[in-house]
């Protein structure tokens, strides 16, 4: 089984990292906007159509407020299985460590979700912190 853990630190406030990470059915327009163009809420699950146009069911596992993490498991044509989470470690008041797992089969896929993952990672780190600076004007 792949693994994929990628971390970044951002000058974003945890609790404002915490606060768009948590809102689950809004990763296109708080969290990840450009990388996902679509998230619906359903059930237990939400549809996130991805800026390429892929399109993929994740199952909700866990929204963990005291340990501010977000656990998921992707349905996919190209996986036998993901597992992923996110999760916010406070840095300070004013910035944030955060932490992205996933575990995944077939391990032929795992550089191409690893990409995926890294272009994730690059618009949250973007979108939180362009956020934090217009809170502080």
């Amino acid at each position: 089984m792949a693994t994929i853990r990628k971390e970044i630190s951002t000058k974003a406030g945890p609790d404002d990292m915490w606060a768009a990470l948590r809102d689950i059915g809004a990763l296109h327009t708080r969290l990840v906007p450009g990388f996902v163009a679509d998230t619906r809420l359903e059930p237990g699950a939400r549809i996130v159509t991805f800026g390429n146009g892929m399109v993929v069911r994740e199952l909700i596992l866990d929204v963990d407020d005291e340990s501010r993490r977000v656990a998921w498991s992707a349905i996919s044509e190209l996986l036998t299985h993901h597992s992923a989470s996110a999760q916010v470690f406070p840095d300070g008041p004013s910035a944030c460590r955060f932490v992205w797992i996933a575990d995944l089969l077939p391990n032929e896929v795992a550089p191409a979700i690893a990409a995926m993952i890294d272009q994730g990672m690059a618009a949250i780190q973007k979108t939180l912190e362009e956020t934090e600076r217009r809170l502080r004007r």
